[in-house]
This record gives structure tokens, sequence and C-alpha cells, in this order.
């Protein structure tokens, strides 16, 4: 009798030891991920917050966490983005986590007008957010020693893709992109070209700018790049209608709307008015493309210095090599904004 209760109880034993050691191996390897995601872990959040981020996908809280406590992990959360993959056990997916192996984010940006718009266009892509990342933009301490100020700031930033990791800080960002603007001039004999116009880096992209804004046809963009720089060379002024407009936004605010340049418009007394003050302004009037960069390089070599909209294809210009011919197209592009009722 003693003999068969003994054996009974060791029985009962394996089956309890059994049932533990199954219970603790599903709970660390058994599948718990239902969907891959790509999840992002704020920086400072502790394993609560965690649990929340976790739950749409997890099929079991609790038993990520009883891991996550075990690999005391719970306690050394590791911020950023991760993709965690569906059917993932407990185990590989806080392994993935503790070991900060993130998912990067593709960083892209064109056409911001100003800081302002780049550090919010930026925000909505990483976990800083735009005013942290403005104030890094405007630190006057990096400015100064980068040889930029905040009426050139803005050109140093490449509109591009970039791979970084969306928990990387705004001073980090802010390096990388220093980074890409070296090396973006290194590239392609940029620097060797600027040097041939007689132009800096910053006074490139400020023209550059001015072609950006006079046409959005990229094929026509190293025609107009080579009329402002007749213009510059032979000591003319620039006279261009984006300046005068960036102005009156400077002045009256950036939701100013200005569909049509008066001659009144062209007396305002603003350094980037390139009617009333001769050369390059003091800085872009906004951000422009790669494609407008290379034009100011590698300009189109031709005689025209007047240009004006075309009436006859619209989206581009029409250029003449004397004010004659100018300001017959001029006559014609004006007829044409009256008709269509544009008066500012």
């Amino acid at each position: 009798m003693n003999k068969k209760n003994t054996l009974i109880g060791a029985i009962f034993f394996i089956v309890i030891i059994t049932y533990i050691s199954l219970n603790y191996y599903s709970k660390i390897y058994g599948t718990n991920v239902k969907k891959s995601a790509l999840i992002q872990i704020p920086t400072g959040t502790n394993i609560k917050e965690l649990k929340t981020i976790l739950t749409p996908y997890l099929k079991d809280v609790k038993s990520f966490e009883w891991v996550a406590n075990k690999k005391k992990y719970a306690t050394h959360i590791k911020p950023g983005q991760y993709t965690i993959k569906a059917a993932a056990n407990n185990n590989e997916l806080v392994n993935l986590l503790r070991s900060g192996k993130q998912t990067p984010v593709k960083l892209s940006f064109n056409n911001q007008h100003r800081l302002e718009n780049l550090a919010g266009r930026i925000a909505i892509q990483i976990e800083a957010d735009s005013i942290a990342l403005l104030e890094t933009f405007k630190n006057p301490n990096f400015l100064k020693q980068n040889d930029f100020n905040t009426k050139t700031a803005l050109a140093m930033y490449i509109p591009n893709s970039y791979q970084i990791y969306w928990n990387t800080s705004p001073e980090a960002l802010r390096k990388k992109m220093l980074e890409e603007y070296i090396r973006f001039w290194k590239n392609n004999n940029r620097l060797n070209k600027a040097k041939a116009q007689n132009l800096s880096q910053v006074e490139v992209i400020s023209l550059a700018s001015i072609v950006q804004k006079e046409t959005a046809y990229i094929p026509e963009r190293p025609t107009v790049a080579g009329l402002y720089l007749n213009r510059y060379h032979h000591k003319w002024s620039l006279q261009s209608d984006p300046t005068v407009i960036f102005a009156l936004k400077e002045k009256h605010g950036q939701n100013f709307e200005v569909k049509r340049v008066l001659n009144k418009d062209l007396s305002i007394d603003s350094p980037y008015n390139t009617y009333k003050y001769r050369g390059i302004p003091p800085g872009p009037i906004g951000m422009p493309d790669i494609s407008s960069i290379d034009a100011v390089l590698n300009p189109e070599k031709h005689n025209y210095y007047y240009m004006c909209a075309s009436v006859e294809n619209f989206g581009k210009h029409a250029f003449a090599k004397n004010l004659n011919q100018h300001n017959k197209n001029a006559k014609k592009y004006q007829q044409w904004l009256s008709k269509q009722g544009v008066n500012r």
C-alpha cells in the first residue's frame, strides 16, 4: 500500500513538474505575436506604457511581462522603432527590444520654405518635436562655428532621403545633416564648379532657390540659371519676382497671398528685393531641389537676360536677349493675367 501511494505521489509530482515546465516553456517559447508590425517606443517608456503599446499585437500580455522581468528588460527599456514579426515568441521579442536593433526611418524632406517648415516636416517622421528641432537648427553657437546665420541656415539641409533612427536627438540629426551637406559639396566636383562661377556654397543655394521658385519645369532650370548668372556676372540686378514675394511675406506674414507682383511692390525695402538691391539675396528664399542647385552649377550658356511666363506654353517661360523683345513678351503675359482677373 505504501509502495502504491509512493508511486501515485511520484506520478503526481512528475505531472505537476511537467505542467509547470510546459507552462514556463509556453511563456518563453510559445508563439505570442499575432501579427507583424512597426512599433515605436518613446524615450522614457516604462513597462506599463510598453504593455499598452504592445497589447494590440500580443496574444498574452502577462506572459510577455513575465519574460521581460525575468530577462531584466523591464527596467532597461530602449526607445526606438522596431519591427516585430508575426509568430515570434516572448523570448525573441524581448531579445529584439533589449538589443536596440531598430528599424531605421527613411527621413525625407523637400520644398520647405523656412526652418520652421522644415522642423515641422521632420517632426512628423521622428520622435523629436518641432520646437526642439527648430531651437537646435537655430542654435547661434552652432551656426557661428559652421559659417551660417539665421538667414542662411536653411541652406545646410539638402533635400533628399536619409536613413536615421526614429529616436535620433535633434543635435544628432543636425550633425548628420551637416555631414551630408559637406558630402554633397564634395561630390560631382560641385565645389570647383561653384568657384568657377565665383559663388560661395550658400550663394549657389540662394540663387538655386530663385531658380526653383521661377520654374517647376526641371528641363528649363539650367536655362533660367544661365539667365540669372548672365545678369549677376554683368552686375545687373537679378530682378526676380519670387524674391519680392518672399520680402512681402516677411513683412506681412507667411499667409500673405501674392498671385501677381505689382509695380508698387517693387519698392519694398528688403535685402531680398532684387529689384532694389543688386546681387544675390542674403540667404535662400526657399529650399531648392538638387536639380536646381546643379542647374546653377551647370548652367546653360546663352545670351538671355530677360524672361517672363509664357502664355503659349503654360508652365514654361519666354526668354529674350533684349529689352524690346522682353517687353513684347511681358505685355502678352500682363494682358493674359488681366483677362483672368488676377489683380493681386
